[in-house]
């Protein structure tokens, strides 16, 4: 058999069966940024299944740019133990941690990967599938960007689960495909105010939680959705809430 069929035949049906696993999981994360990969690994280490999309073909949100494309971030004394978690390297200046973005993007992916939670590169969530009675959220309808990127018109795929978190960042992605869809769930997405990162890193965090049954929010998605200042290149309020939202999905998939 030639080498290049090999290498076909491989890709394609490994790929094909993980792509089944992944049909009917226990969370979809939405969303490669702080929020969603630390929620990511703290689910994944529960034992439940869990899967982030990912539209660009990269992890980390608005980690990698750090401040104005200068390679540092920061995070307060609140997020060390999230650190340690994940054995990222800090110092402290200022009553701050100064964080290597590089560092923090890689160690957050690896440590989800190790604890099991897939990440898929490349794809969108172009809608959400529900249920009535009550009205919930049951999964996601996926298409590559790719394809939404070239207009064409091609039908998704579904992914069932349980829990469906939106942690897309400033434009809360899902939150408002489920916003316009369904108009009777009377969501309104006003988006994010202007800077105010100590208010913003306390409130992104109060704020995270389920917003209607089988659907969460984390991250900057929580300031979009209840208006909420930005913070800018410090991501404790990102770790927390990943964090936060990673415990009470935990807690609502065991009721």
């Amino acid at each position: 058999m030639p080498l290049e069929t090999k290498i076909t035949r491989t890709i394609v049906t490994a790929t094909a069966e993980e792509w089944a696993e992944i049909a009917n999981v226990d969370v979809v994360i939405v969303g490669a940024g702080p929020a969603g990969m630390t929620a990511a690994r703290y689910l994944a280490e529960k034992g439940l299944r869990v899967v982030v999309f990912e539209r660009r073909l990269s992890f980390g949100g608005g980690i990698g740019g750090g401040g104005m494309l200068f390679h540092k971030i920061v995070v307060d004394e609140k997020t060390v133990p999230i650190l340690e978690d994940f054995r990222v390297r800090y110092q402290k200046r200022n009553d701050l941690y100064v964080v290597d973005a590089a560092e923090l993007m890689a160690k957050l992916a690896a440590h989800a990967i190790d604890a099991g939670a897939r990440i898929i590169h490349g794809v969108q969530v172009d809608d959400v599938i529900i249920r009535y009675d009550p009205l919930r959220v049951v999964g996601v309808a996926i298409q590559w960007s790719a394809v939404i990127m070239s207009g064409l018109h091609v039908d998704p795929l579904f992914v069932y689960s349980r829990a469906v978190v939106d942690a897309t960042g400033h434009d809360a992605e899902v939150l408002s495909v489920f916003s316009r869809k369904v108009p009777e769930a009377e969501l309104i997405i006003p988006g994010e105010k202007s800077a105010y990162a100590e208010e913003a890193e306390k409130l992104v965090v109060e704020k995270t939680g389920r917003v209607l049954p089988g659907l969460y929010v984390a991250g900057m998605a929580v300031a979009a959705l209840y208006n909420l200042p930005r913070m800018g290149p410090i991501f404790a309020g990102m770790l927390l809430s990943g964090k936060k939202i990673a415990e009470i999905i935990a807690e609502d998939l065991r009721a």
